[in-house]
């Protein structure tokens, strides 16, 4: 089931990402004071019933990396399905108020305008933001929570009308493995996904950021149905390198957490970027299933060694990552890509007995006993799995603050050493019983 994309625009400080982190209920976004906080897209699921983006703010473009950013937002504008305008209610409408209201209405695109920090004294009445044309507005408070539950009923009420089923969270039961393939531009994603759907269903071109939104297609595997996306790519035509390079995630995020398991797909001809370790890492924190992808292998005449190396020093920090190499032309090592996800999407679904997980817990404590202080050491006392998708893991013990990062990466080596959870990211929490 394809998610509805929302996106928050607004100017710099107006409190969206405070709305952001009320309306996904956690605190992804970075709130503070001080104007422009927020400089990337963040992407969170909301109830399972659709993708909430909170943009950077809009100003004026100072210099190439302010323009970067409002790329974001005109980007956010034209993926989005509806659009909230979040404006200070404790200041009149400017010029640039208006010329953001001028965007989401050209788009064609719900809009609703939300005036935030209307629990204050000295806020406007809303007959103030009239003239900006904006039939839909709502006076609300990421603060003190004005307003908010209207707020979702609203939003659901208008995907609704857009032909979206938002009655029910998304369906949980469906066996459908959802793949998506996550890279750089002209990384090989469209060729790759073709490949694999063995139809040329996407747009192939030289030129990146051929895909505009994420192509999706149906294919059955061993008896499984499994469901390919062909995300966007990263930016459109026409924009400057430094902001592919920088700000290309948009439609990736939203594919990610859409996905069970992810292709990162690398260039076995270009060195690899930090937007490919970002994107690594964005793939891990969503707790999806990875697998490294190096695409175009029958153009490179380096050495697999060679490549296999560098791949393993830039990504370092997801070792239990497959790696696959692929050639989209040839066919090469194509259909070993679904053998790996089917595999990764079974080791996300495992669920270990509490006992098993004592007796590796109390052998990686008498084989290394973590460190403390002088006197007072952690002890770990019993391990319990709390959850699947991404399998997460709770231990309890006593003066656990003292446990170094070092000991939970030990921890961690020993749980992968004993089952295999090979492309999936696994969680810890560590818990005083008192």
């Amino acid at each position: 089931m394809k998610l509805p994309v929302v996106a928050i625009i607004g100017q710099t400080n107006a409190g969206k990402s405070s709305l952001f982190n009320r309306l996904v209920r956690k605190s992804q976004a970075i709130v503070a004071r001080e104007a422009g906080t927020t400089r990337d897209n963040v992407v969170g699921k909301v109830e399972g019933k659709y993708i909430l983006i909170d943009t950077a703010g809009l100003k004026d473009a100072e210099d190439e990396f302010e323009a970067h950013i409002q790329d974001q937002i005109d980007d956010a504008v034209n993926s989005a399905d509806m659009i909230l305008i979040a404006m200070d209610a404790t200041k009149y409408p400017n010029h640039d108020d208006k010329l953001i209201a001028k965007k989401a209405l050209k788009s064609g695109k719900p809009v609703v305008l939300l005036l935030n920090k209307s629990d204050l004294g000295e806020a406007l009445p809303i007959e103030e933001y009239r003239n900006l044309g904006i039939k839909n507005s709502l006076c609300v408070s990421a603060t003190t929570g004005l307003n908010l539950n209207e707020l979702r009923s609203k939003i659901l009420s208008e995907l609704h009308n857009l032909g979206f089923n938002t009655h029910t969270k998304e369906e949980t039961k469906d066996d459908t493995l959802k793949i998506a393939l996550i890279g750089r531009p002209n990384v090989g994603k469209s060729s790759l996904f073709n490949s694999l759907a063995q139809k040329q269903q996407a747009v192939v071109a030289n030129l990146a950021g051929t895909t505009r939104d994420i192509n999706r297609t149906e294919i059955k595997y061993k008896g499984r149905t499994i469901e390919l996306l062909d995300t966007a790519g990263l930016r459109k035509p026409g924009k400057r390198e430094v902001g592919i390079e920088k700000f290309s995630a948009l439609r990736s995020l939203a594919a990610i957490e859409e996905a069970d398991v992810c292709c990162l797909l690398v260039d076995a001809t270009e060195p690899h970027s930090k937007l490919d370790q970002s994107l690594a890492g964005e793939i891990v924190k969503a707790g999806k299933g990875i697998i490294l992808t190096i695409t175009k292998t029958d153009l490179d005449h380096k050495d697999s060694n060679e490549i296999l190396d560098n791949l393993e020093y830039d990504f370092n920090f997801v070792p239990f990552a497959p790696v696959v190499m692929t050639s989209s032309v040839t066919g090469k090592n194509v259909t070993k890509i679904f053998e790996l996800a089917v595999n990764i999407d079974r080791a996300r679904h495992a669920e270990l007995k509490t006992s098993d997980l004592n007796k590796l817990l109390m052998d990686a404590v008498a084989s290394h006993p973590p460190a403390g202080l002088k006197n007072t050491h952690p002890k770990l006392r019993y391990m319990v799995q709390t959850d699947t998708c991404p399998p997460w893991f709770v231990v309890y013990g006593s003066d656990l603050s003292l446990l170094h990062w070092s000991y939970k990466r030990y921890l961690e080596r020993r749980l992968r050493d004993a089952y295999d959870f090979t492309g999936t990211p696994i969680f810890f929490s560590f818990r005083n019983r008192d």
